[in-house]
């Protein structure tokens, strides 16, 4: 750790007026130099123990990826509960069993459905009149040929195609319009002014409290921390090893450590290896993208009555995008940051920035130029001649830049990214050049390691011409203009000779594994055991939803070994979540593939929608690939465009909607049916009596009386619940 910088460093390079001055200073500074000393030391001890210290001001002192600092968390017992989220609870939460109010059930999914399309009056509730009218809209909408009836294949098509994004604003007619426009992908944005992600999407806000930190010696009091995440947060809800977000400067303006004020710590409870993050946001920084540093912390936790020194385990430590990140790498703390969650990034739509501002996230203050810089991006992707958009898109976005992040996302094949459902990447905007540059986030699945999306044999063999997975016009644009596309090869092509060495990766990883080994073992000799085997290049069942032991520390629990509370495995659903090939298996595969594809010889492979295998890519009509507990009748892409078979809310929810909806068990819902069910589930779930539905009522009632888990799980042979769930 570099020290504090000393206050008398600035007159080392200060130039003054004349050489009698600089004398009488030195004079003068003789014989109170002492008593500097001493003040500064003093108010230096004394800022260490009320606000903390600088730490230094070089962050690449800070950042290394085999630096472990260790890292203390001192809460009030007070602070401590009231940082637990609300909302989302049960299997996938902390409290509550299936079924149970805010837990994995269809609440997650559907009560922002539920608000966004039923509340008119934008009061942030349902009124009886708006609720029944909802259910009228819905039941004519999924009639689809005005039969007057709705089985279970419409009533799942029409759930997905209700619970698919909104569509984009393309004028009636206008070239580059889609008139069906909907997006696929599941909602993963949160409600307006909210975060986005799937943990927001599902009603978790993450409250900030106050801790003391320690890190490495060094004090800070009043450090603001809370919670983040959003799979990797529903995985370890049950643990005490959380992914965290720490801000020095919330209480103490100013405040920093090495030139940063924010701290990343992510928990890594998807990655056996405790590397995908690290290496692949190494890879990035080296091809010359502004990606974040990272480092190691092993985390302890103290909290008066319940824990104190408790390790909860290794974290990855990840520099924060901020204007900090914007000061270091583009030499200004100006200009905008974004972070885009959506499936059609820079589509068009409309001239109101309301329309885009969810959409976009702003991450700082952000003037009328920038919003409208925007928008007008927007509008070249969706509506310029080709000629038009190959001659202007490089005015607004950093071509080479773009060129090398698109080919270390390819070649990562990181999936649960811009490739795929539109999440996990910032956007910078210059406020000099006014071009856009791409930088990576959240990587936990990078190395092909995105088991949702495509098979194993799919993600190592990507498309390096068309590594996305549905409709992109961005990115369907951006591949088609020469310039970009030789900049692509050829950067394709370096990185392949350089960085993408696979003996070189091997290396890489034997380093920090020798680096982490001891703060592994001593979070779980369980864990090692997985740690060794995959560091050795073997495949391991995933943890949490995907099989084997939990991690972490349940909070009502102490160390010692694993504790119960996990999925078990998720052999279920087709048995689509196998076991991914770990970095080292991973990069000798997809290193021969690209230089394949490179070479003409293979033109790659694709991976068609959100979901495991993509259609007709597995056993019985659907497209998940058949496994140990495969059935018949396997869902195709996740909450695609496609029919019935789409693998979205429409699998799991349909049967439970056809369940309480079928009211004379004939097998069909007729809309007097429809329409009486909803009148009763109005008057069950506003028991307060004041005749509006809010938001936590509307949960509660969905997943008492639309549980996922009544009379069994939804789906028939092949789908079943994650083994242990119960």
């Amino acid at each position: 750790m570099h020290e504090p910088k000393r206050i008398w460093d600035r007159w080392n390079c200060a130039s003054g007026p004349s050489v009698r001055v600089r004398k009488t200073v030195a004079v003068l500074g003789a014989g109170l130099f002492a008593l500097l000393l001493l003040g500064t030391g003093m108010a230096l001890m004394n800022l260490a123990g009320a606000h903390g210290t600088t730490g230094g001001s070089n962050p690449r002192a800070f950042f290394d990826p085999t630096n472990i600092w260790v890292l203390h968390l001192r809460f009030a017992p007070d602070q401590w509960a009231a940082m637990e989220p609300k909302g989302g609870m049960g299997p996938f939460g902390g409290r509550g069993g299936p079924g149970g109010p805010g837990g994995f059930g269809p609440a997650m999914f559907i009560a922002p459905v539920f608000l966004n399309q039923g509340d008119a009056n934008h009061d942030g509730q349902l009124s009886q009149k708006e609720f029944q009218a909802l259910g009228q809209k819905w039941f004519g909408a999924w009639d689809t040929n005005r039969s007057g009836k709705l089985n279970e294949e419409k009533i799942r098509a029409g759930l997905n195609a209700t619970m698919a994004p909104p569509p984009s604003f393309s004028p009636p007619g206008e070239k580059g319009g889609r008139p069906n426009g909907r997006m696929p992908g599941m909602m993963l944005q949160g409600a307006e002014g909210k975060r986005n992600g799937l943990a927001s999407a599902m009603g978790i806000d993450f409250p900030s409290v106050q801790a003391d930190l320690d890190l490495n010696g060094l004090t800070y009091q009043n450090v603001s921390v809370r919670y983040k995440g959003n799979g990797t947060f529903m995985q370890s809800r049950q643990s005490l090893k959380r992914s965290l977000k720490l801000d020095l400067n919330d209480h103490a303006p100013g405040r920093k450590l090495h030139g940063i004020s924010k701290l990343n710590l992510h928990s890594c409870v998807t990655d056996a290896s405790w590397m995908n993050e690290v290496l692949s946001h190494q890879l990035f920084r080296e091809a010359g993208v502004p990606a974040p540093r990272t480092a190691y912390a092993r985390v302890y936790l103290s909290v008066a009555g319940k824990y104190t020194n408790e390790y909860v385990g290794l974290y990855s430590l990840v520099e924060n995008v901020d204007n900090n990140f914007a000061r270091d790498r583009f030499g200004t703390a100006k200009g905008a940051i974004f972070k885009p969650v959506t499936p059609r990034p820079f589509e068009d739509l409309g001239n109101d920035w309301a329309a885009y501002r969810q959409t976009y996230d702003p991450k700082t203050p952000v003037s009328n130029e920038e919003t409208g810089r925007i928008i007008e991006f927007c509008k070249l992707i969706s509506h310029a001649e080709d000629a038009v958009f190959a001659a202007h898109v490089g005015d607004y976005l950093d071509l080479d830049e773009f060129a090398r992040f698109m080919a270390v996302t390819t070649w990562l094949s990181t999936l649960d990214s811009i490739l795929g459902p539109g999440q996990n990447f910032l956007v910078y905007l210059h406020p000099k050049t006014k071009l856009f540059q791409f930088i990576p986030w959240d990587l936990d699945h990078s190395f092909g390691q995105f088991t949702l999306t495509g098979t194993q044999q799919q993600r190592e063999n990507l498309s390096i011409e068309k590594p996305w997975q549905h409709e992109i016009r961005l990115l369907d644009r951006v591949f088609k203009v020469p310039a970009f596309q030789r900049l692509y090869r050829a950067r394709m092509e370096e990185f392949s000779r350089t960085i993408f060495q696979p003996d070189r990766l091997h290396r890489r990883v034997d380093e920090i594994a020798a680096a982490i080994r001891s703060a592994v073992e001593e979070e779980s000799p369980d864990l090692l055991t997985r740690f060794e085997r995959v560091v050795s290049g073997e495949a391991v069942e995933p943890t949490g939803f995907g099989g084997g032991p939990p991690r972490g520390i349940s909070p009502d629990q102490k160390a010692g070994g694993q504790r119960p509370g996990g999925f078990g495995g998720f052999g279920g659903f087709g048995g689509f979540m196998q076991p991914p090939k770990p970095i080292k298996g991973f990069v000798e595969v997809r290193a021969k593939s690209v230089l394949d594809q490179l070479a003409g010889k293979s033109k790659g492979e694709t991976v068609s929608g959100f979901g495991p295998g993509g259609p007709g890519g597995g056993r019985g009509p659907g497209g998940i690939p058949g496994g140990p507990n495969a059935g018949p009748g396997g869902p195709g892409g996740f909450g695609g465009p496609g029919g019935p078979a789409g693998f979205g809310p429409g699998m799991f929810l349909g049967p439970v909607f056809m369940r309480a909806l079928d009211t004379d068990k004939d097998k069909v819902v007729t809309a007097s049916e429809f329409s009486t069910v909803f009148e009763q589930w109005f008057r069950s779930w506003s028991g307060d009596g004041k005749g509006h539905l809010n938001d936590e009522q509307l949960r509660a009632g969905i997943d008492k009386d639309l549980s996922l888990f009544r009379g069994g799980f939804p789906g028939g042979p092949g789908i079943g619940p994650p083994p242990g769930m119960f």
